[in-house]
C-alpha cells in the first residue's frame, strides 16, 4: 500500500501543510507566483489525476486476481513500482531553480535514512493490502481502508502530540462501528468460492494495512519536522517528491526482494500464458496497476500543495463512493443494506472530521473566533 499513497485513504496528512515563503533551494512552483487562472487550472489539473488514481487503482488491483493473477509479491511491487514517473517532475524542478541552487537535490543524509526506514514500512503495509484485496471485494476492501483515518489520528496523538478533538473521537467511533458491521456482514458479502477463513483474513490484513499506514503518516510528519528544524526552512513540494521516491524506491525494493525470494520472477510469463485476458491484457493490467497508483499520489501532492490538506483530504473521502459504485458496475459486487449502512457510518466519520479541522483551521487563523473545538486529552 505504497504511497501512494491509492485505493486506500492516504488522508491528508500524507503530505505537509501548504510552504512557507520561499527559501533557498526551493523556487520551482510557489502558488504565490502563479496568476490565479493558473493556479486553479493547475489545482483542476491535480484533481483530475487524483480522481482517475483514487478510483481506478482498487479496481484494476483487483481486476488481477480475478483474472487469474495469483502472486501477492508482485501486486504489492505494483503499488510502489512507479517511482521512477517522480524523475521527471524532479528533474523539471532542478531545471527551473538550477540558476540558484547547483544541487540536484534537496534532502539530507539523515532524512534520507528516515525516509528509506519509511519506504520498507510502506512496503509491508503494500503487502497487507495485496493480501487483503486479493480475498476481499472492492467495496467491502476501500470501506476497511478508510479506518486509516482513525488510526491516523491515534498515532499523531501519540507520535506528534496532536490533539484528539471531539470531532476526531467522533469519526474514530464512527469507523470502528463500520468495520465491525462489514465483519458481521461476512456471509453475504463473502466472494463465490473464497473460504470463510481466506474471507477474514484478508478482512484482517487489510484492517492491519490501514493500522500500518496510518502509523507511517504522522512519522512522515515528525521526519518532516526535524528537517525543518535542522535546516531552517520549512519542507516544499520538490522535498515531498523527493520524500516519496526514496521511500517509493526502498518499498519496492523490499517487494523485489519479496518476488525473487518466492520466485515469482520466472512465474510472470506463465501467469501471463494463462491470464484470463491473455498475455498482452496482463501486462497492460500491471503496466497500467503501477501507473494509476502513482497517478493517486501525484494527483493529491499537487492537489495539497496548489489547494490545501483539507481540501484534498474531503475529495479523497468523496472518492469512496465512486469506488463503490464501480465495484458494483464492473465486477458485480453484492451491495446490501449492511454494507450501505457502513459506507454511511464512514463518510460520516470523514465529514466529522473534517469538520473538526476546519474549525482549527479558523481558530488558528482568528485566536479571537470562538469555535468551540474542544479538544480530548
Amino acid at each position: 500500500m505504497g504511497e501512494s499513497t491509492g485505493d486506500r485513504d492516504r488522508s491528508s496528512k500524507t503530505i505537509t501543510p501548504p510552504p512557507p515563503p520561499q527559501s533557498d533551494g526551493e523556487t520551482e512552483a510557489n502558488t504565490t507566483e502563479h496568476p490565479t487562472i493558473m493556479r486553479r487550472s493547475l489545482l483542476a489539473l491535480n484533481f483530475a489525476i487524483m480522481v482517475v488514481g483514487t478510483a481506478g487503482s482498487p479496481l484494476v488491483l483487483r481486476l488481477y486476481f480475478l483474472r487469474g493473477g495469483r502472486r501477492k509479491w508482485l501486486s504489492s511491487w505494483l503499488q510502489t513500482g512507479g517511482w521512477p514517473l517522480l524523475l521527471l517532475p524532479l528533474l523539471v524542478s532542478y531545471a527551473l531553480r538550477r540558476h540558484r541552487q547547483k544541487s540536484m537535490y534537496l534532502m539530507t543524509p539523515r532524512l534520507f535514512l528516515s525516509c528509506a526506514a519509511l519506504g520498507l514500512l510502506t512496503g509491508v503495509d503494500d503487502l497487507l493490502y495485496a493480501y487483503g484485496v486479493s480475498y476481499l471485494p472492492v467495496s467491502t476492501s476501500s470501506l476497511l481502508v478508510s479506518t486509516q483515518l482513525a488510526f491516523t489520528a491515534l498515532f499523531a496523538f501519540l507520535i506528534v502530540r496532536q490533539r484528539l478533538t471531539a470531532s476526531s473521537a467522533n469519526a474514530v467511533a464512527l469507523l470502528c462501528v463500520g468495520a465491525a458491521m462489514l465483519g458481521l456482514n461476512a456471509r453475504a458479502d463473502r466472494p463465490t468460492g473464497e473460504s470463510r477463513g481466506r474471507y477474514y483474513a484478508g478482512f484482517a490484513m487489510t484492517l492491519a494495512a490501514a493500522a500500518l499506514y496510518g502509523l507511517v503518516l504522522p512519522l512522515v510528519e515528525l521526519s518532516q519536522a526535524a528537517y525543518a528544524r535542522a535546516a531552517g526552512r520549512a519542507v516544499g513540494y520538490t522535498l515531498v517528491m523527493e520524500m516519496q521516491l526514496v521511500m517509493g524506491f526502498f518499498a519496492t525494493l523490499f517487494s523485489t526482494v519479496g518476488m525473487i525470494v518466492n520466485n515469482d520472477f520466472p512465474a510472470i510469463p506463465r501467469e501471463a500464458q494463462e491470464f484470463g485476458l491473455g498475455p498482452a491484457g496482463y501486462y497492460m493490467v500491471l503496466v497500467g496497476c503501477a501507473i494509476l497508483f502513482q497517478f493517486f499520489f501525484l494527483g493529491t501532492v499537487g492537489a495539497i500543495y496548489y489547494g490545501s490538506a483539507l481540501l484534498a483530504g474531503v475529495v479523497i473521502a468523496l472518492l469512496i463512493p465512486v469506488a463503490e459504485v464501480l465495484a458494483v458496475m464492473f465486477f458485480d459486487e453484492p451491495f446490501n443494506s449492511t454494507k450501505g449502512v457502513a459506507l454511511v457510518l464512514s463518510l460520516w466519520g470523514f465529514a466529522s472530521y473534517f469538520y473538526g479541522e476546519f474549525k482549527a483551521n479558523k481558530a488558528k487563523e482568528d485566536p479571537d473566533h470562538k469555535c468551540g473545538h474542544d479538544q480530548v486529552s
